[in-house]
């Protein structure tokens, strides 16, 4: 079962999105909140797998929401609702560690697919999307707070750099000839290494070093098969 926080300051779109959720076995909504800070209360109280946030509420905003709540869960998976995708805080809240974001007018079947996709670690950004997103990471002031890709294993510098392309992890397995759980434990494994939240901002490591070049390609094709076990 999936438990999702909704936080919303419209009571119609929290109740949409409760009634569009629940309609899904596998998801419960645990929670309601109508302000940042109420979000940021219940989210320790329920411990949801994914919040919804919306960026523009009283009281405490949701960008400074999705920092209180990274601060205290740093794995908690927040996607955020915005009424337009350019709007300039939906980048800081990807930068503050958000996985993605939702167009509140979009279909709600997308709704629920990123829902199911957040919670297993999937990237929530098209490649088109994410292309403009690690653009905007990479300006001057950005550079010098992203980590480079140091102590990671070859297979886990692999799965980076087509993490950096935009590719889903089953795409990765396909490409690698491994599977889906070999996937995520790589990339769990590199993210944690290199202290990061989400995926996007793994891409952005990706791009910075040089695995990926400005076609979204890897600079080293990556092997095929597993791969073998790191000396010692």
């Amino acid at each position: 079962m999936i438990r999702v926080l909704i936080a919303d300051d419209q009571v119609l779109v929290r109740a949409g999105v409760r009634m569009l959720l629940q309609a899904n076995s596998d998801m419960e909504v645990v929670g309601e909140a109508g302000d940042g800070a109420e979000a940021v209360r219940l989210a320790e109280r329920h411990l949801p797998d994914v919040i919804l946030m919306d960026l523009r509420m009283p009281r405490v905003d949701g960008l400074e929401a999705i920092r209180r709540v990274l601060a205290a869960r740093p794995g908690a998976r927040i996607v955020v609702l915005t009424t337009f995708a350019e709007d300039a805080n939906v980048y800081a809240a990807l930068r503050a560690g958000a996985v993605g974001f939702l167009v509140k007018d979009d279909e709600p079947e997308r709704m629920v697919d990123a829902v199911r996709r957040a919670h297993a670690g999937e990237q929530l950004l098209a490649p088109s999307v994410l292309r403009r997103v690690v653009e905007r990471f990479l300006d001057a002031e950005e550079r010098a707070a992203v980590p480079g890709p140091r102590g990671l294993t070859e297979r886990e510098v692999e799965v980076l750099a087509l993490v950096g392309t935009g590719l889903s992890n089953a795409e990765i397995a396909e490409r690698l000839h491994v599977g889906v759980t070999t996937v995520k434990t790589h990339i769990a494994a590199a993210m944690e290494k290199l202290g990061l939240r989400n995926r996007i901002q793994a891409a952005v490591v990706a791009h910075r070093s040089g695995l990926v070049d400005a076609s979204f390609r890897p600079v080293r094709p990556p092997r095929g098969g597993p791969a073998n076990s790191p000396p010692g």
